[in-house]
């Protein structure tokens, strides 16, 4: 079976992922280009993308023009590598359908893998989980897998870790997060409860909104998932990895300890 990140990925997910990835009609930043270059691009409304294509192709703005193979194609040399350097260096080359399937295969891996590091679920020993479920019921099922595509985030993975029933399947906003968290969790402080099972780590923004969370499962190892996009997995890290790697400017960590 193929795997990504360390993750096991069914057949069924990979294609999946490669109609993501590689859509007959993909998205390009028209107004990233000078006057002269926009001026050659076809005139066309906002695309309507699936959630999927929008996270494949950072769609969270304005001015964008669905652009097909042959379309591309027809436009001036200046034109096209004006188009392709408004996208970031894992959506470079532009790969089509029509890309050999290795190749395309071997592009589609180097954009789910790039700068994320792999699950390290297999290296968690039975005895770890073991302990875990008591406050984690369903840490173990989450742990090394893949979404079935957009919308499933940090926040309900957590949720679902400590058993609320389907959260794993949702873009959970703060409000249920934050209501969830009350109801269940006491604040605390340090890191001295990091070895345990199931302090909740919260990122939080200037504004006190929640921006990222994971869990810890125990024996310094923690669960996170880092987006809600569809090649995010539910990875399993150290402790000290997850926190490295929700490190960003103008956010602080906070932990909250579940009964």
């Amino acid at each position: 079976m193929p795997h990504a990140l360390g993750i096991d990925v069914d057949d069924d997910l990979l294609r999946r992922w490669d109609a993501w990835f590689a859509p007959a009609e993909q998205p390009f930043h028209v107004s990233s280009l000078s006057a002269e270059h926009r001026a050659l691009v076809p005139d066309g409304p906002e695309p309507r993308l699936s959630p999927e294509h929008r996270d494949t192709f950072l769609v969270y703005s304005s001015g964008w023009r669905l652009l097909d193979e042959p379309t591309f194609m027809a436009l001036p040399t200046a034109a096209r590598r004006a188009l392709v350097r408004t996208r970031t260096s894992e959506l470079r080359p532009v790969t089509w359908p029509s890309t050999p399937a290795a190749e395309r295969r071997r592009r589609l891996m180097r954009y789910v893998e790039i700068g994320v590091r792999p699950s390290r679920h297999a290296e968690v020993a039975a005895a770890s989980w073991w302990r875990c479920a008591a406050v984690l019921p369903g840490a173990r099922r989450l742990a090394g897998t893949f979404p079935g595509g957009s919308g499933p985030n940090c926040f309900g993975t957590v949720m679902a870790a400590a058993g609320v029933a389907g959260a794993e399947h949702e873009w959970m906003h703060q409000p249920p997060f934050e209501a969830w968290l009350a109801d269940a969790s006491r604040p605390v402080t340090g890191t001295a409860h990091d070895d345990e099972a199931g302090v909740v780590l919260v990122w939080r923004d200037a504004t006190g909104l929640a921006q990222h969370a994971a869990v810890t499962l125990g024996d310094g190892w923690a669960l996170s998932k880092p987006s809600q996009a569809w090649c995010s997995p539910r990875a399993v890290w150290s402790v000290r990895e997850a926190i490295l790697a929700a490190r960003y400017p103008g956010l602080r960590l906070e932990r909250h300890r579940l009964p």
